[in-house]
């Protein structure tokens, strides 16, 4: 297990999903790893998880961005998305996504899901495969 991949891991759920609490934080951090065993996607969660333009947080233009490089385990929340991400990148975490390697918030609609499939709805986001 990389430490840097827990790190970056956890810094993707606080950022993505802290308002989710662990069942949504779980969710993505399912799609990270779901990523990283697919092909089309790089090969470790850290960089799954900061590819450009896939977790908004990390986008350069995004108020979360300053916030997740700052956040300690001081904060309740980075401190769970710590043991959420430990358990991911260990490969321990249940998938409860089923299988997803997308997803976005309800409150928008984007034209990736036109063909997808439907694999869970969570919290505020709705999750997806075969994404084309």
């Amino acid at each position: 297990m990389n430490s840097s991949d827990v790190d970056t891991v956890a810094r993707t759920l606080w950022g993505e999903a802290r308002s989710e609490g662990a069942e949504g934080m779980q969710a993505v951090a399912n799609v990270i790893m779901n990523r990283v065993r697919d092909r089309r996607w790089p090969s470790t969660p850290a960089a799954v998880a900061t590819q450009k333009w896939q977790f908004s947080a990390w986008n350069h233009n995004d108020p979360n961005r300053a916030k997740l490089l700052a956040v300690t385990d001081s904060d309740p929340a980075f401190a769970l998305a710590l043991r959420i991400a430990d358990q991911a990148v260990s490969g321990s975490l249940a998938d409860i996504t089923n299988g997803a390697t997308h997803y976005h918030t309800r409150a928008i609609s984007v034209y990736w899901t036109k063909n997808a499939t439907l694999s869970a709805a969570l919290g505020s986001h709705l999750f997806y495969t075969n994404v084309a």
